[in-house]
């Protein structure tokens, strides 16, 4: 399986998350699905796995969403590793970032987690925090309101209208990443947008 690679979308379970900031990583994963017909299933690592193919022909993808909340997302992502023998540098974790603009993608490998504590659990639970990342920005909270309250909210009306566009964006850059390598996909998506 060495060209196997496991894209994890962080995000809250249930409901009442599904369209907050915080879940936009699950987002970007059901669009990965969505584009190639998949539909998630329950596996035993305490996620919802899809398993797929980048294009015919090309690297096999496991999409998962885990099940549990954020900040202990650690355990299904190391678990789903163990499962399919990927190592940490084809873990590709998407994620909400509240230090990036909203409408804006960054990717990096490693590196601290910026407070983010769904990261923070998955770098502790895989022993290393050497892992792809695709960070889609949700801005900073407009004046005083608290960031754990920001996360938890759902997109404003104006910031919906983007949305798709900008999930559409992020899973390019997953497919990009995974296919062209970390360089191609960030000379791509680090551009200012036109």
């Amino acid at each position: 399986m060495a060209d196997t690679w496991l894209v994890i979308g962080l995000g809250n379970p249930g409901p009442r998350y599904e369209l907050t900031r915080h879940n936009v990583g699950q987002l970007v994963v059901d669009e990965l699905a969505a584009r190639r017909g998949e539909a998630f299933r329950s596996h035993r690592a305490n996620a919802r796995v899809a398993e797929t193919w980048l294009r015919p022909g090309a690297a096999k993808i496991v999409l998962a969403k885990p099940n549990t909340f954020m900040n202990v997302s650690g355990g299904p992502v190391a678990g789903l590793a163990n499962f399919y023998g990927i190592p940490p540098e084809r873990i590709v974790v998407v994620h909400d970032e509240l230090d990036i603009p909203f409408d804006t993608i960054k990717l990096k490998i490693g590196g601290g987690h910026g407070g983010h504590n769904g990261v923070r659990d998955v770098a502790k639970a895989l022993g290393t925090p050497d892992f792809p990342r695709v960070r889609v920005g949700i801005g900073r909270p407009p004046g005083r309101q608290d960031a754990a309250d920001w996360v938890l909210d759902p997109f404003s009306a104006a910031d919906r209208k983007v949305l798709p566009i900008l999930v559409s964006d992020a899973a390019d850059a997953v497919e990009q990443l995974v296919e062209e390598g970390l360089l191609a996909a960030q000379q791509k998506h680090h551009a200012p947008r036109v």
